[in-house]
């Protein structure tokens, strides 16, 4: 009984080295019970049919349901070292109007990133959104395909390369409980 299972935590251990965690890819995006914590996933996903790439690039967002600020931390993992990526909001239709970028960072040597921030983003998704009252769409985009405000390109998405980017498993809601209008930060 004992070596049986070994061999089973072994085959285990052997398949979430070859492909990854393979219970956090299975994870919920949902409400943590009924606390004001909730979680979401990214994954990879294949542009011709939205699969999820087995294997991937992933992420996982802890956020605050409720609050006076969008509270989140994010960590990716997977990603191409060294590159710059930014976790942003998308209201549909394309280009995204409305867009608001959440955090940056940098991809670690191993392809990590932690990405946590507070951000005055009103309710999400915003009324004007083309998902509204389902929810919001979040993304990992690399950083050069969004604009944040700067060179008077406003916010928005400028370029589309969606094999380097990390996608919603479902989408999610925020109520933003102070009445503050949003800034742009």
């Amino acid at each position: 009984m004992l070596k049986k299972l070994s061999v089973i935590f072994g085959a285990l251990f052997i398949l979430c080295v070859v492909t990854g965690p393979v219970f956090a890819q299975m994870g919920p995006s949902t409400q943590a019970g009924k606390s004001n914590i909730a979680h979401l996933y990214l994954y990879e996903k294949n542009p011709a049919d939205w699969t999820i790439v087995q294997g991937g690039a992933w992420g996982k967002m802890k956020y605050n349901l409720t609050g006076s600020k969008f509270d989140f931390v994010f960590n990716g993992h997977r990603l191409e070292p060294g590159w710059r990526y930014t976790l942003i909001y998308y209201p549909d239709p394309w280009p995204g109007t409305g867009l608001m970028c959440l955090g940056t960072g940098m991809a670690d040597e191993y392809g990590n990133i932690n990405i946590k921030n507070k951000v005055n983003t009103g309710n999400l998704p915003a009324d004007t959104d083309g998902n509204y009252p389902d929810g919001a769409k979040i993304w990992l985009v690399v950083s050069g395909d969004v604009s944040c405000g700067e060179n008077d390109l406003g916010y928005r998405m400028w370029g589309w390369n969606p094999t380097e980017y990390l996608f919603e498993y479902k989408l999610i809601t925020f109520t933003d409980t102070d009445p503050d209008p949003v800034v742009p930060e």
